[in-house]
Order: structure tokens, then sequence, then C-alpha cells
């Protein structure tokens, strides 16, 4: 991220040193049971016996008959008196006892500390429902029987202390407490939860132990058995090892790291399973199962700071495997595939996309997309192997235009709208893990709301040093200076503005610096120079700034395209039901869209989806992110149709081309700039977003022809009669610019399909209006 300036592109020049300038601005349990078995009883109600003398055939007959009876009567007495005096009792339930701690997303009161009040019910069993989930859905479902929760306490208004009961049946599997950890430690992690979402859990305070006392109970009940918490072992720091796999030696890549998804710790591990895999492949359920599995078998590595991570296939591919060879996958195959699991190419660490995007395009008849400006392909194939971009380019991103990387924060601007020179200064958690990402466009992937300073010069990245601040300022001044800094540059990055600033010793070795050259100056330049003491700023932003078209250089309607390009509208989704587009929304949070019911009608079964951060239906840009969705709830005013759409995961992972948009207030929603309001659709014959100018109209034009209610916003297309090239879907916003001029806002949303025609028979553009709703949208949201 590049400057600190007024100007979006920023002011970095090169005159003999690297000069930044910063405008400175202020279940239930089974159970086995074993049934008596009644007597048979023999009556009669007749009292003549035959006395008659049997023939030698029937008596033979009658023996072997009285043999058989006998030998039954034997086995079953055998049988009975060996299960009851010969086994013993069935083991009892392994119970183990958990412990964690919510940091942010619930809190303590004093009633939950007490277990007959009704808040703890509720809350226990929100907790209960959710644990239950995650181990019924787990490689341990066979043996879970349920889980407890056994108290609630901590700090009042504070953190919330869990305290769980876990039971499973040992007679399925024997289980050690890394076993539960594992469980439990995925639904910790922010970004494998899957129920415990929307809540922060602090990993450190995970405690699990195996309750060795329930265990022995059967055995010695009037003993009292002690067991030592035992506490989860950490395991060492992820490394890399050489890639020596001789069935994938195919791969790009050279090293690998263990343990990978399907538990393997070593080599010799793969080794002894790679048959089953080798069946799926010469199986040729899909066309790149070879690929995917040696993916998945020895995933590419890297190295990190801390420690290495690994690059698994992207979430589309394994998707593709999956349709492919999924009835073909053994259980334990299957249990560690789960796609949903898989990191989409935008996700932190990225992914691995799969091969041959290019081929298929040429396959798809889409020839024309290759080398035409916009990134169809994750890994940006279709755009740098082309005649305007050398191999050892970046590409900008945008347009046909290719760029040395030395060229990237240079002072002068080489790419459409400045990009090259855009977010030269910026915030990162360490200088290896900006050096490991893919830096094949200079666009933002991914933000980082707190982190280091971190500088890019013609792509040498650094870190921003203090120690001249202690040398030259006294501490009042410096705090200052520090707390200006960081705020300017928050703002720069389009957060709003600061939440904390420290200063910090770094850790990082072979790290490059630069000095704040003159620190009380109206505007900061940034010079290199050493830094013995290792002392760096460390800032925290507050929250994004909503409804920024962060790659414009310049704000208001001047600049916005016909056709969009990625960025321009990073706020709208394209929904698909069954795989099919057949709507559009809004993202007004990380975990909620907004559209119309009329989407959903008559399709209450039907598995939907989101997409977001892509102009090209048909496209697999590096940016684009994938959600389900999971839940609905209807507007409660009365005529509207608006719905909030929630995701089954948060988009946590926020970009110049995925941001939410701005909801007015009523107040705002008053001064908005009606005349510069917008919509978007999608060409006919071509699946590219376009936008639409649109203006105010009289109720009394819509009420001619459509039923209106007070709710609703009656508009017209500037240009319907000249320019007529796009259809709308249900859903698709009516967007304005705020009295700022640098921020949309959502105003309406459509709840119908609106598609080219003649004039005189258009269906009216009637949005629902956003305003109304407000109070409902933030209290749900909330």
């Amino acid at each position: 991220m590049g400057a600190f300036s007024e100007s979006p592109a920023g002011n970095c020049k090169r005159e003999g040193k690297f000069i930044c300038s910063i405008s400175v601005s202020t279940v239930s349990t089974r159970r086995f049971s074993r049934a008596g078995t009644p007597s048979s009883i023999l009556s009669s109600d007749s009292d003549i016996r035959f006395t008659r003398k049997l023939g030698g055939q029937y008596r033979c007959g009658c023996c072997v008959l009285a043999a058989f009876l006998l030998f039954l009567l034997f086995s079953g007495v055998s049988i009975y008196l060996g299960y009851h005096l010969l086994t013993s009792d069935p083991p009892g339930d392994q119970v183990f006892l958990a412990s964690f701690r919510v940091v942010d997303g619930d809190s303590f009161t004093i009633e939950l500390a007490d277990p007959s009040t009704e808040a703890f019910r509720i809350r226990a069993r929100e907790y209960r429902d959710r644990i239950n989930l995650a181990f019924r859905r787990s490689n341990l479902r066979v043996s879970f029987i349920a889980s407890e929760v056994l108290a609630l306490d901590g700090v009042e208004n504070s953190d919330l202390v869990v305290h769980l009961e876990l039971r499973f049946d040992p007679r399925y599997q024997t289980l050690k407490v890394p076993d539960i950890v594992q469980v439990l430690s995925k639904e910790i992690n922010s970004t494998t939860a899957r129920y415990l979402v929307n809540l922060t859990i602090d990993p450190k305070s995970l405690e699990v132990q195996e309750n060795l006392a329930a265990l022995n109970a059967q055995v010695a009940m009037s003993t009292t058995v002690t067991t030592p918490m035992t506490t989860t072992a950490t395991p060492p720091p992820r490394s890399c090892s050489p890639l020596e796999l001789t069935y994938c030696k195919h791969l790009s890549y050279n090293i690998t790291s263990y343990p990978n998804i399907f538990g393997h710790q070593s080599l010799a591990e793969v080794e002894e399973d790679v048959i089953a895999f080798r069946e799926l492949v010469d199986a040729e359920c899909y066309r790149l199962a070879y690929d995917f599995v040696c993916q998945v078998l020895q995933p590419a590595c890297v190295e990190g700071t801390l420690e290495a991570t690994i690059k698994l296939p992207c979430r589309s591919f394994c998707r593709e495997f999956w349709s492919g060879c999924g009835n073909r996958l053994p259980d334990r195959i299957k249990n560690a595939l789960d796609c949903s699991n898989f990191p989409e190419y935008a996700d932190e660490g990225s992914c691995k996309p799969k091969p041959g995007c290019v081929r298929d395009l040429q396959n798809k008849a889409l020839s024309p997309r290759i080398c035409d400006g916009i990134v169809d392909c994750p890994d940006l194939s279709d755009e740098k192997n082309c005649a305007y971009c050398q191999e050892d380019h970046m590409h900008c991103g945008i347009g046909r235009t290719c760029i040395p990387t030395s060229k990237r924060c240079d002072g002068k601007a080489d790419c459409p709208n400045g990009l090259d020179e855009k977010d030269c200064l910026f915030l990162a958690q360490s200088v290896s893990s900006v050096k490991n990402q893919p830096i094949d466009t200079p666009l933002s992937v991914k933000y980082t709301h707190e982190g280091y300073v971190i500088f890019n010069e013609k792509g040498t990245v650094g870190k921003l040093c203090i120690e001249n601040l202690n040398a030259t300022l006294p501490q009042t001044e410096m705090d200052t200076v520090l707390q200006t800094a960081a705020a300017s540059l928050c703002t720069l990055l389009t957060y709003n503005g600061m939440s904390s600033v420290e200063v910090r010793i770094d850790d990082e070795e072979d790290v490059e610096y630069v000095h704040m050259e003159d620190p009380l100056a109206s505007e900061i330049s940034f010079v290199r120079a050493p830094c013995p003491s290792k002392q760096v700023m460390y800032v925290r932003c507050a929250e994004l700034e909503c409804g920024i078209q962060a790659l414009k250089t310049k704000t208001g309607t001047k600049v916005l395209n016909k056709i969009a390009e990625p960025g321009d509208w990073p706020w709208h989704v394209a929904l698909f039901k069954e795989d099919t587009h057949v709507c559009d929304a809004t993202l007004v949070s990380s975990n909620w869209l907004l559209t119309t019911a009329s989407c959903f009608q008559g399709q209450p079964k039907a598995e939907w989806s989101a997409r977001l951060g892509t102009v090209r239906l048909s496209s697999t840009s590096p940016w684009q992110q994938e959600r389900r969705i999971v839940g609905m709830v209807k507007s409660p005013v009365e005529g509207s149709t608006i719905v909030l759409l929630k995701l089954d995961k948060p988009v946590i992972v926020y970009s110049d081309l995925v941001r939410p948009i701005c909801l007015p207030s009523s107040q705002e929603f008053m001064q908005l700039n009606t005349s510069h309001c917008n919509t978007l659709g999608w060409a006919r014959n071509r699946d590219l977003l376009q936008r639409v100018q649109l203006k105010y109209s009289a109720m009394e034009k819509c009420e001619n022809i459509s039923i209106a209610s007070v709710n609703g916003i009656c508009t017209d297309a500037v240009y319907s009669t000249d320019d007529c090239n796009e259809e709308e879907l249900a859903g698709t916003p009516m967007i304005c610019l705020l009295p700022d001029e640098r921020r949309w806002a959502l105003a309406g949303v459509s709840s119908w399909r609106i598609a080219c025609s003649k004039a005189a028979i258009e269906r009216p553009r009637l949005y629902d209006k956003v305003s109304s709703n407000i109070a409902w949208i933030k209290s749900t949201i909330a």
C-alpha cells in the first residue's frame, strides 16, 4: 500500500532515496439389554393316553428328533450361562471433560452461574447443540453419545468460560485426549469453525482431560479415583520437508509438509495408503484426479515466520473432483475431503487452483476472453501469457497492461488508475508473510486491519522503524506523531480511523527498514536507514469504511464505466439456485446479504449459494468468494419484500474487490444525491456486469402499470430508449451516492426481474425502500 497522501494513488517519488509522503490529518445413549425368555408350558385337556407300540422305522425317527431337541436345549443353556457367568459387564462410557473461554461474541452474567435459572438452561442448550453437531459430523461420530454443559462461569460482562462433559461409547473406538482436541480445535479456529460461528474463542484456553473416575466407577465404586489434570500437548510447529513420493513427482513444487489432511505423519504412512488413491485415479472418474490426489497427499508447503503452512487445492477444484469421483470414495476419505473446508483463492494462505484454465476456456469456445484485459483464471494465466505481458512481469489486474516487479511503488504510475503506486504503505503480520504471497497483481486480495507498518519500494518490502523518534522527540511529541501517523494510514487504507498504535521490538531477521525523515512536517517522508534497536510500529485500525470503491482514484460518477471492471461494485453478489444464476443481492455485513423474497417463491428446499467479487459469471477470478445460504429473515415492514440472507461462513476476507455497502439512515436517505443513482444488470448474450443509470420518477407513473406501496421508489432508466443491453434480476440494488460523493449507499432493492423491452410496455422500475427497514436490518445483524 503505497503512500500516505490525499491522492489515493499516493505521492511516492525517487530522488536518490525512497520518499513516500503522508498528508497528516486527524445423542441419546444406546444401551444393550438381555430380555428373559419365558418358559415353554405344555398343557393338555384330555385323559386319553396312547399305549400303541411304535414300529421300528418310527422308533428310529423319534430317537433322532429327541436327540436334536436335547442338543438345542444344551446349546441354549450353555449360551445363557456363558453370557452371564463367563463374560464381564459391558464397558462404561468414556467421559472427557473440556473447557474453553469465549472472549468475543458472548459474555458472562451473574445469572449464568446458577444452573437452575432459565438463562443458564437457554445458554447451555445453545452450546450443547452446537458441540453435538460438531462431533456428530466429525470422524468420532460412530462412538459419540452426547455432550452436556456442566457450568458457565467467568467475569461479569466479560469473558465466558464453558465447562463441558463429552461421552463416548468405547465399544466402537477407544479415544484419547488428542482426538477430542482435534475436533474442538477445528471449531475454536475462526477460519474452520462450522458450528461455533460468530464467537471468538481463545485457542490457548482449551483444556481437555479424560474423566477416569467415571470410567472406573463400575469397577471400584468405593474407591475414589483422583486423576491429575491432563493438559493438551502442543504439537511442534509445522515445517517443510522434501517431496519424495515417487507417484507425485510431476508436481510443480518440491517441498511438502506433514501431517496432510488425511493424518499421514510421514512419507512411509503415505506410501502404505497410496494404493487406495491410485485406484481412484485409475478409475478415470475425473480428468484431473491425478493432480488433485497428489496435491492433497503431498500439499505444497509455504515457509512462515513461526511455522510453515500447507497450500491445499482450491474449493472449486475439490468440488469438481467430488462430482466425478464422489460415489467411489471410501468413508474415511470422504470425511477428510469436505470441500467446504477447503480454501478459496482469496482466502488467507490462498490455494492451488485447478490446472489448465486457459485450455478450459478454449474448450468452452471462450477463446476471445484470453488476453482481453479481464482476468478469468485464478492464477491470471489467461492474461499473463499474452503479447502485452512478458513472462517475468506482473499484471496490473485491470486492462491490458503488465509491468516489471521493479516498477511497483517506484513513484511513477505505470498501471491504469495508478494501481502500481497504490498501497505502498500497508499493514501485515510479517515481512515473510508478504513475500510468501503471490505477486501476480498489485490489487489487494486481502485487507489486514492490524499489523506492522510495511513499506514496498520497487518490489522490496520492509518495516517502518521509529528509532529516530526516540532520539529526537520528547515522549509526548513522539506519542502524538505515532497517533497521527497511524490514524492517517488507517484512513488511507479505507478504515474508519485508528484503534490503537504501539511500539514493538521486531523479532524478524534480515528485514529492510525506513525512518520518518521529518516526523513533525505536514508531509512525512520515509528514507531507507538501519534500525539497530529494531523498534517498529504496530497499528490496529477500526472497522472498514462502507461503500468505498477502493480502486477508483477519483470519486463521483464521472469515472464510472458502463461495463463493470473488477472492484467497481465490490458489494454486488450473484445468487445461484442449484448452480444456476437466478437473482442478485448486496453485501451489507460479513454475515448477511440483502435481497428480495420473490427470489425464493416456491423454492423452499433448493440449495442456494452466493458468489461475491465477480463481474463475469463464467470466470474464476482470484478474488471471487463463494458462500452457502443457510437462513432467511423476512422484513416485518408492511408492503416490503426485502429479506436478509444468512451466510454459512462470514466474509472474513475483505479486499479491493469484496467489501460491504453503506446502509443509509432516514436522514441520510433524504440527503442522497438522487441525480447519481445506479442499478446493475447483466449483459445479454454476455455475462458481464453493467451499470444502468437511474432517475427518480413520480410514483403515479408506476401506479398506472403496477401495484405500488408507500414503501416503494419509482424510477426510470436515464437512457432506456437508446441503451438497452442489460437485464436486471430480482434483488438487484438501487445505489446512490452519499453527500460526501465518495461513499455509495443502498437505497432500494428490486423485487422483480426487469428485462429490455420497448419503452411502452416496459415493466416499471420499482424498488423497495431500504431506509424504512434500517432498524430491522441492524437489529437482525446484531
